[in-house]
């Protein structure tokens, strides 16, 4: 409703409104008490006036001290049936301050409220305006317009409804509340879940960089001297590795377009992610041929496409130890590739693809393996492994150094959720 939320958004208005809902019916009782006496107790009308302005300034602050309010108006109405014998329409105050406590304090504290006024009043009551004959009463000097019968009625059943409206909106307000909490949860659950996905997003570009730079130019490097050494002994070579280059060179450039092209502006509209480029490992060795390393690819069992995830995978963790054998043992005699089926399945194991890239001949390679690189080659080459649900392992062998990697060709999304 216009006024419900009007009033929500306005709780001063609220507040207000209240207040003249007590003050001016009651304001109108104590005027015509003044106006019509003629009995010389004008002073009553004037008291009423001004235990009706009390009660009202009181219910102006109800929202801000809910309890302190209702002791207040408790002990109005005691005063005014102990001096005028009149309630002075303070049940209905008294019903004003018990909701504002049941709507904003638990439920155990608005029953103590509602039986500490009632138990007040309803004395009071019971003391100075019943017919009961009390010896320590005042002598009845006026006639009283209110009676105890009517009086308890009233405040008994205001407070009742009071306390029922209070408290359900005081749930209503709880449920809202938490719905409010749950979305802020939820909205702070996306924010971080969207900055995660940027952070692999990021993560991933900076994988594909390095693949790009780290290969790319290690291999370019290496074709350009070669080509520079064989460029007055052997023209012909040197113009085939300076071929090789420029291949090389426009590849990375490729791929380079390729990576960057997911670093678009905010505004631009959602794309899925850039695929990574598929590596023939055929023309990798040769490329890696080319810049003079003796590369030679061996295959056991059914080795799976290079189409299949698990596979790219693998083929990339060659081109990475391969580009760190050309980087830091350009001299090795034998460098080799192996790839090996594993399928023990039928013995209750998985089907594994094992990886293994050994260079030998080159002991002058291992010092500056150790002391040269930022190891980030290798973080790269374990966590692709891991994706796949396998292991890699890197160290020196002999006279040279050998990654040996182990990835998962089987689903292995089951086991690693249970």
């Amino acid at each position: 409703m216009p006024i419900r939320r009007y009033l929500a958004q306005h709780p001063q208005v609220a507040d207000v409104a209240i207040a003249l809902w007590f003050v001016a019916p009651s304001m109108t009782n104590a005027l015509l008490v003044v106006a019509g006496d003629t009995t010389g107790t004008a002073w009553r009308g004037w008291a009423f006036v001004v235990v009706t302005l009390a009660a009202g300034a009181l219910l102006l602050r109800r929202r801000q001290a809910p309890l302190l309010v209702a002791s207040g108006i408790a002990l109005l109405g005691v005063a005014s049936m102990a001096l005028l014998r009149d309630s002075s329409s303070l049940e209905l105050a008294a019903a004003f301050t018990v909701y504002a406590v049941a709507a904003t304090r638990p439920g155990w504290l608005a029953w103590s409220v509602l039986g500490a006024q009632a138990i007040a009043m309803l004395g009071a009551a019971t003391l100075f305006l019943s017919d009961i004959p009390v010896p320590s009463a005042r002598p009845v000097e006026f006639d009283s317009s209110t009676s105890f019968g009517p009086f308890s009625s009233v405040l008994i059943l205001g407070q009742l409804i009071a306390i029922a409206v209070g408290t359900g909106v005081r749930g209503r307000r709880q449920h809202v509340a938490d719905l409010v909490a749950r979305a802020n949860a939820l909205a702070r659950d996306r924010e971080h879940r969207s900055q995660l996905a940027v952070a692999a997003e990021r993560e991933r570009i900076a994988h594909e960089m390095h693949d790009v730079v780290a290969h790319s130019l290690t291999v370019m490097v290496a074709l350009a001297e070669g080509a520079r050494a064989a460029s007055a002994a052997d023209p012909a070579r040197s113009h085939d590795a300076l071929v090789a280059l420029t291949a090389t060179g426009r590849s990375a450039l490729g791929d380079m377009r390729r990576v960057l092209g997911v670093l678009r502006d905010s505004d631009e509209p959602e794309s899925a992610p850039a695929p990574a480029r598929a590596i023939v490992l055929d023309d990798l060795a040769d490329q890696f041929r080319a810049a003079g390393l003796p590369v030679r690819v061996i295959a056991r069992g059914d080795v799976p496409p290079p189409s299949m995830p698990a596979r790219a995978a693998a083929d990339r963790i060659v081109q990475e130890a391969l580009t760190n054998t050309l980087r830091y043992a350009p001299e090795a005699e034998a460098v080799i590739v192996e790839l090996r089926r594993r399928d023990e399945r039928e013995a209750g194991g998985q089907d594994w693809l094992d990886v293994v890239i050994a260079d030998h001949g080159s002991p002058r390679a291992r010092p500056p393996r150790r002391g040269l690189g930022t190891g980030r080659g290798i973080i790269g080459m374990r966590e692709r492994a891991a994706m796949h649900g396998g292991t890699l392992t890197a160290g020196p062998d002999g006279d040279g150094w050998r990654v040996h990697a182990t990835l998962r060709l089987d689903d292995h999304t089951e086991d690693a959720a249970g």
